[in-house]
């Protein structure tokens, strides 16, 4: 008979491929809008919050800063952009393909404040959206 650690540890593996599987799938393979059969991706974000701001990290690897649009939609931060393969048309053979490429969308759910953006900028690959709170 297994022992609870055992037990504990097995259930804490299986939770943990669940949820990798659901990010890869959230990444890669979500579809698009109805009617259309666009393959889409959402990049990672990171949501950070105190008094005055909230501030949000956007993992966007290879997206041009100029290709990204942002905007507020009612209550909800929608970023829109593209990722190209780099060596599109060439005559290369790929050999790996893990960085997320194409059209993605990705919406956030904002609270019900009245929020101000701060300041946009691209930093190391990731989009930092500062937010001030307007009261």
């Amino acid at each position: 008979m297994p022992s609870r650690k055992l037990d504990a540890w097995m259930w804490g593996e299986a939770c943990q491929l669940l949820e990798q599987a659901e990010r890869l799938h959230q990444q890669f393979f979500r579809l698009g809008e109805p009617g259309g059969a666009q393959l889409a991706w959402e990049p990672p974000v990171d949501i950070f919050e105190d008094e005055d701001e909230i501030l949000i990290v956007v993992a966007l690897p290879g997206v041009p800063e100029e290709c990204i649009e942002v905007s507020v939609d009612s209550d909800t931060l929608v970023i829109r952009a593209g990722r190209q393969i780099p060596l599109a048309g060439s005559r290369c053979t790929v050999h790996r393909l893990e960085i997320p490429h194409g059209f993605f969308e990705r919406r956030i759910q904002l609270p019900e404040l009245r929020l101000r953006l701060r300041a946009r900028e691209l930093v190391n690959g990731c989009l930092v959206l500062n937010f001030h709170k307007a009261g």
